[in-house]
């Protein structure tokens, strides 16, 4: 699972710097179109969750304790609740959440998969 938590560590941080961007966008069309929306908003706590998930899947991968993987699943999992409940009309936002959504279980299953093997 060490490959697995590099991969969607990789992945968050480079996806981080798309969504802000987009998230950018959709917060100024929000304002321009005073809808009361805030995708825009939860878009940019999208990103800042999955930069700071990525960082510490990718700093803490070759660790023997499952304090990376708790903290990764917290952070996806904040994210994907951000997400996917608070899109509105930014309809990527959804897709962003789902991204953090899996890589929150990918996490989880490393979490456990960890704990079974220290059991041996």
């Amino acid at each position: 699972m060490k490959t697995a938590r590099l991969v969607t560590g990789i992945l968050s941080i480079v996806l981080c710097v798309f969504v802000t961007f987009q998230s950018c966008a959709a917060g100024l069309g929000n304002a321009l179109a005073d809808n009361g929306e805030v995708g825009g908003s939860a878009g940019v706590m999208v990103a800042i969750c999955l930069l700071t998930a990525g960082i510490v899947s990718i700093a803490t991968r070759n660790k023997e304790k499952n304090g990376g993987n708790i903290a990764c699943i917290i952070f996806y999992m904040i994210g994907a609740l951000l997400g996917l409940t608070l899109a509105g009309s930014y309809g990527d936002l959804k897709i962003w959440g789902g991204y953090a959504g899996i890589c929150g279980i990918i996490h989880l299953v490393s979490a456990l998969k960890h704990k079974d093997t220290e059991k041996r």
